[in-house]
């Protein structure tokens, strides 16, 4: 009888398994393949766009659109109406992946003396489900005129208020398989949370796993907020949005270098999406943005 080769010890193991490696790389070279390359830093790149414009977009590089709340999921309008963007969006060359405006009407507040969660939440709950009849993945929580403050009014109150809402939402989005992304907004629109640290902190008081945030390199470069910034924010962030600070115009008209900002979503590994919510003057320029984020990100 043919005796069972003994088992290899633990170095010879791994001598044995690091000799392979060596071998295929070797053979792949020999045969001329290439070794898989690694992933690109954004796995899709999409704009803050209208379903209507839906093929210009894609014309000129859009993989996905950021549609509004209110524009494409109405949810203080009664089904039928729903149903007829449903049919817009199911006819549209592009999907839509993320809703900003999220809480706009005027008599909604998030916080301070007149916060009305109990009115918010039911709205919220509309809007979630129609977003998951929509295939929508993000509900871009910016909302200034929600969670701006009162003169006085005293911020730890605030924080409370918001991260009670939160713990409310966070539940309801899983519920519908999408995700809250809260969005620092710069001074001039907003009073409260102004820096990506200041949501991060938010957010992880929320301590909901569909609670998280949108990295937006225009708000971050207008506050000053830096790449050590964003990195400190990264465990939160799951989405970006870009533009370039000099009028809020797409990439490659004022030639604003986002490379350290990408190089620390590529060391830490992130390769989720990047919109873009700017202003352009012709589809050559727009166009061209799409190229210059692609070309920064492979540089960073």
């Amino acid at each position: 009888m043919t005796p069972f080769p003994r088992p290899l010890a633990r170095r010879e193991f791994l001598q044995t398994g690091l000799a392979a490696l060596v071998a295929a790389s070797a053979v792949s070279r020999l045969w001329g393949k290439d070794e898989p390359a690694a992933p690109k830093l954004f796995s899709s790149m999409g704009i803050a766009a209208g379903v209507e414009k839906a093929a210009e977009m894609k014309a000129a590089g859009a993989e996905f659109l950021t549609e509004s709340v209110d524009g494409l999921l109405v949810p203080d309008q009664p089904e039928a109406d729903f149903e007829k963007k449903l049919a817009k969006l199911k006819a549209s060359p592009l999907p839509v992946l993320a809703c900003n405006g999220f809480i706009r009407p005027s008599h909604l507040h998030a916080t301070g003396p007149e916060a009305n969660h109990d009115v918010i939440v039911p709205r919220c709950e509309i809007v979630f489900r129609r977003m998951k009849q929509a295939g929508v993945k993000y509900a871009v929580f910016g909302s200034a005129g929600s969670r701006k403050l009162p003169e006085g009014f005293a911020k730890d109150k605030a924080d409370e208020q918001f991260v009670a809402l939160l713990k409310r939402l966070g539940p309801l989005a899983q519920d519908q398989g999408v995700t809250v992304i809260i969005e620092q907004l710069q001074a001039k629109e907003c009073n409260y949370i102004n820096r990506i640290g200041e949501a991060a902190a938010i957010i992880r008081a929320a301590g909901h796993p569909h609670i998280r945030m949108l990295g937006d390199l225009y708000h971050m470069a207008v506050m000053g907020d830096t790449p050590a910034d964003l990195k400190a924010a990264m465990d939160v962030v799951i989405h970006m949005e870009i533009a370039e600070k000099k009028g809020r115009s797409v990439p490659g008209v004022s030639g604003d270098d986002f490379r350290p900002y990408f190089k620390v979503l590529k060391e830490v590994g992130y390769h989720g999406v990047i919109s873009i919510e700017g202003s352009y003057k012709n589809p050559e320029q727009l166009a061209n943005a799409f190229k210059e984020m692609a070309k920064q990100a492979a540089e960073a």
